[in-house]
């Protein structure tokens, strides 16, 4: 994946240079014009994605790594205020972040406690068949 950011800063990229640049598809990138989280530029049937679509996408696509649901997505985006200090919207970012983190934390836990228990029941069952395999052995 290049880093979209990087290139073409101030163009306008096609679809499938978005989706070359993002590592998505083109669905994807119409799924989220579709929920109003981008808004490229039209013409005809064409999209042009500008510098902002580009970071919204980076947002969203970093938004969906954390389990921030799409909806969460697009009420921050939308919080956004270029001459602000944005403040409201990183205290809700945190305030999402926090809570996102806890159910995260929480589900490793679980996870560490089904290794372990799944370790030991694998442990137990080579125990028995290698016991079996002796006896058949003898």
């Amino acid at each position: 994946m290049t880093d979209p950011t990087a290139t073409k800063s101030a163009e306008t990229l096609t679809i499938r240079e978005m989706c070359d640049s993002f590592d998505v598809t083109p669905r994807t990138l119409r799924f989220y014009e579709a929920k109003e989280l981008l808004f490229p530029i039209r013409e005809g049937t064409k999209r042009l994605f500008t510098r902002k679509d580009r970071a919204r996408l980076t947002l969203i696509l970093r938004g969906k790594r954390f389990g921030f649901t799409l909806e969460d997505i697009r009420q921050l985006l939308g919080m956004y205020d270029p001459t602000g200090s944005n403040a409201d919207q990183l205290d809700k970012t945190c305030a999402i972040a926090r809570e996102r983190l806890a159910l995260m934390e929480g589900q490793r836990a679980e996870l560490d406690i089904a290794i372990t228990d799944l370790k030991a029941q694998l442990a137990e069952g080579e125990r028995l068949l290698a016991a079996r395999r002796r006896q058949a052995a003898e």
